[in-house]
């Protein structure tokens, strides 16, 4: 059992499993090298963790449970633990009962090592201890076996809501998500859905085959079928684009970061979000201008006697003490959104996008090795978080987060969507290579969001048939041998209640996406509700394959979108500047606010340039100028030569009032709309 005060330190204790089992993910392969597969643990750090993993599995420190009837690596476990005092290099391979300990769950190579042929009815012990933490660490990543009083590794099918709550409002939830029209709702149930999706597949996989001889950019394998795409080149920036483009970055009046941020809390008071824990009205003389201080200094991640030392009428205690008693995570969630929302209202942000569509990716941050979130970045090789964004077709970022490195950043492609509070709600939303898990592609379907992620390595994706009978005239090839890699349309139809008992749960916040799709992960044999989400993630993701090879639009649509969230990353880490982009806090809770103040900052620069953009406008067309839409989408508001980042940063511009913004503007983006330029703008931008 969890000791009394010990639930906090649940997961951090478990986590240690996986970091333990980390160290063995490449033993399989070494082994088949090595004739002494114990000299590869041994030179590890194996030897040293052993005590540690014992103790953490130690029955008064953590209570283990099965989330099914199969306990083997429990069980195996508790063998492990009664031997644990052993000093031999073997221990019996039978139980108290006399029946032998069943280590089916391993693989063949676990097996071969962990049983020693000259020596029956006994295990090597040092093999079976690291096979069995191995196991138990990917069971508790993937909800077979659950931790009683944890939070990340509870039993995640508790959270959920019963199906009689679920019923109620499934008629309505259904319309919302468009699974269902209005009116057919009613009648809506597992054969509806079954249908549904085939008829998806089908009509996908109908419109590739009979468009493939028309469609020039795509050429499939007829051995290994493996499709290959045409590259796309853009034309480039038209002449009447880059001659507008010069002239407004030309005419962009020079501003201070500090002027920006207060300019913008006068005219959307964001600024009122924030205030003591209490709730009543803040005692500071000045909150405005102290809050317009203390989110320049921390968006642009300067410690706090730091910029003491260049900010006039302020101490570091003061900025230190404001920003973390008068700043939450959820205030400062709420004050970007005010910025979205202002952002929305403006005629500029039509130029663009409509705020359909969001990309999501993450960006690397630096951070000090001694804290519980910095991890070595494979993908970057050096320690630190990662940045997480939502960023809307209007430039501008709904959702931020700050996530460790070893966390898979898939599993909050669909957890920013559904915690973006603003007025922005988008429908489509754009990934990496990242968002390519079939539990997301479901999830994100039983949402209602359409998720349609870059592509660019085809040889490890599988198209998937809706029956074995199936077979196609050009694109066969796809789905490999005639009769494999087929849908269980049968597995769908008997989980969905269960499917909806899930996607209405994470709707209603009984269960966040991002715990569920960490559990989801990937394949577990045990799990009825993996299984289910991997059939319909199949489905899904077979037809935006196919959706992207055949339509070139969409696929520049994609680029231009995963572009411009790097443009955001890019010019957020430009904004904050400060101790050369590493973040000082060791506390995840500061350092996530961290990630929210610098996407707070950013936010009102874009807001501030946006505001800028459509001034110069509007004097160029009092001039006479004919303002082309489509010129305009390629006009980014990640502007940077006129801002002045560095030097005394004076205070004076917190007391001057600016005049109201004009949020109209004389310009007809109806266009941009019918044609589809925005995405074109999208991909040259910043």
């Amino acid at each position: 059992m969890v000791q009394a005060g010990g639930f906090g330190a649940v997961t951090r204790a478990v986590e240690g499993f996986g970091g333990f089992a980390k160290q063995y993910e490449q033993i399989e392969k070494v082994s088949a090298h090595h004739g002494n597969f114990w000299e590869v643990l041994l030179y590890g750090q194996i030897g040293r963790d052993r005590a540690v993993m014992f103790d953490l599995a130690a029955a008064e420190t953590l209570e283990f449970t099965a989330t099914s009837e199969d306990s083997r690596v429990l069980d195996a476990l508790g063998h492990a633990q009664r031997h644990q005092a052993a000093r031999g290099e073997y221990i019996t391979a039978f139980n108290e009962e006399g029946d032998e300990v069943d280590i089916s769950f391993a693989t063949q190579n676990w097996r071969k090592a962990v049983v020693d042929k000259t020596r029956t009815g006994q295990f090597v012990r040092k093999h079976f201890e690291a096979m069995v933490f191995t196991a138990l660490a990917e069971e508790l990543r993937t909800g077979d076996v659950t931790v009683v009083g944890s939070e990340e590794y509870a039993d995640w099918s508790e959270q959920l809501l019963d199906w009689e709550v679920v019923q109620e409002t499934l008629g309505s939830y259904l319309v919302e998500v468009g699974l269902a029209e209005a009116g057919e709702s009613a009648e809506f149930d597992a054969k509806s859905f079954r249908r549904q999706l085939e008829d998806k597949l089908r009509g996908a996989a109908a419109a590739a085959d009979a468009g493939y001889p028309e469609n020039e950019g795509l050429v499939i394998d007829p051995e290994t079928g493996i499709p290959s795409l045409k590259a796309f080149r853009a034309d480039g920036q038209r002449p009447s684009a880059k001659r507008l483009e010069q002239e407004i970055k030309a005419r962009m009046p020079e501003r201070s970061l500090m002027g920006i941020v207060a300019r913008t809390a006068y005219w959307v008071e964001w600024w009122r979000r924030f205030g003591p824990p209490s709730g009543n009205e803040p005692k500071l003389t000045d909150p405005l201008g102290r809050y317009v201080i203390v989110t320049f200094v921390k968006g642009t991640n300067m410690g706090p006697y730091e910029a003491a030392r260049h900010i006039p009428g302020v101490s570091g205690h003061e900025l230190s003490y404001v920003a973390n008693k008068h700043f939450s995570i959820t205030l400062l969630n709420e004050a970007v959104s005010d910025l979205v929302n202002a952002h929305a209202h403006l005629d500029i942000s039509q130029a663009w996008g409509d705020g359909t569509a969001v990309a999501a990716d993450g960006t690397h941050v630096d951070t000090y090795l001694d804290n519980l979130l910095s991890e070595t970045s494979v993908r970057y090789g050096k320690p630190g978080g990662i940045a997480y964004h939502h960023v809307s077709d209007t430039y501008i970022a709904l959702f931020t987060h700050f996530i460790p490195c070893g966390v898979w950043e898939a599993v909050y492609i669909i957890e920013g969507l559904l915690k973006n509070t603003s007025e922005v709600q988008p429908t489509t939303v754009h990934a990496d290579t990242q968002g390519q898990s079939f539990p997301v592609f479901a999830l994100a379907h039983l949402l209602g969001f359409d998720l349609m992620p870059r592509i660019r390595n085809w040889k490890e994706l599988t198209f998937y048939r809706p029956s074995k009978q199936t077979e196609y005239v050009h694109i066969d090839a796809l789905s490999g041998e005639p009769g494999k890699n087929v849908i269980d349309f049968d597995l769908i139809e008997t989980q969905f209640r269960h499917l909806m008992r899930v996607a209405v749960s994470v709707r209603e916040g009984a269960i966040s996406s991002s715990t569920l799709l960490k559990r989801l992960r990937s394949g577990s044999r045990k799990n009825a509700t993996y299984a289910a989400f991997r059939e319909v993630g199949r489905v899904i993701r077979t037809v935006q394959l196919l959706r992207y090879l055949s339509d070139a639009p969409l696929r520049r649509r994609v680029t231009a979108a995963t572009n411009k969230v790097e443009s955001f990353n890019r010019f957020s880490q430009w904004i904050g500047f400060g101790n050369r982009g590493v973040i000082a806090d060791n506390d995840p809770i500061e350092q996530e606010k961290a990630m929210k103040f610098n996407a707070l900052l950013t936010n009102a620069v874009i807001f501030h340039n946006a505001l800028d953009i459509a001034e110069i406008v509007r004097q160029l067309l009092e001039e006479g100028w004919e303002i082309d839409p489509e010129d305009l989408a390629h006009i980014s508001p990640y502007l940077t030569e006129h801002i002045n980042r560095f030097g005394e940063y004076s205070t004076h511009e917190l007391g001057i009032q600016p005049d109201a913004y004009d949020p109209k503007l004389d310009v007809d983006f109806t266009p941009l709309r019918e044609q589809d330029l925005t995405a074109a703008g999208l991909g040259q931008a910043a």
